[in-house]
């Protein structure tokens, strides 16, 4: 069985957040205020079918998904692109590849602990979150 991705979680680390934008074209305003805010997920995992909310005082962004079927997601909030999205487990992380017009686009999810880290990739740039579980 999977890992267990249910629950609320507050950010507690962003490192490299701006190099990662950077390479999505997102122009410096946003960027700027993007680098200052703290997000919370929430994340709710029936079996193999996951609903996602990012939320900060900025910006909100879902994404609804079943790991192995391949979707269109509207990247709106983020970097206003249509991409060609796949999630899939290896072990109990969920690896996403994004296809668009941007290379190696795509994420990681895993569970350490009470941490949910998110590592995000585009072009060369990698960003990793850490957020907390909250009670």
């Amino acid at each position: 069985m999977p890992a267990n991705y249910n629950g609320t979680w507050v950010m507690e680390k962003n490192d490299n957040f701006d190099g990662y934008m950077k390479a999505l074209d997102i122009d410096f305003a946003t960027r700027k205020i993007a680098a200052h805010l703290t997000q919370t997920k929430e994340l709710i995992q029936e079996g193999d079918n996951f609903k996602t909310k990012t939320t900060s005082t900025f910006r909100n962004y879902e994404v609804n998904f079943t790991v192995g079927v391949e979707f269109e997601e509207k990247t709106k909030g983020l970097d206003d692109r249509v991409v060609k999205t796949l999630v899939s487990w290896d072990g109990d992380k969920l690896i996403c590849v994004q296809k668009g017009e941007k290379n190696n686009r795509g994420w990681k999810h895993w569970i350490e602990g009470d941490k949910l880290y998110l590592e995000l990739t585009c072009e060369n740039e990698v960003c990793l979150q850490v957020f907390k579980k909250k009670n």
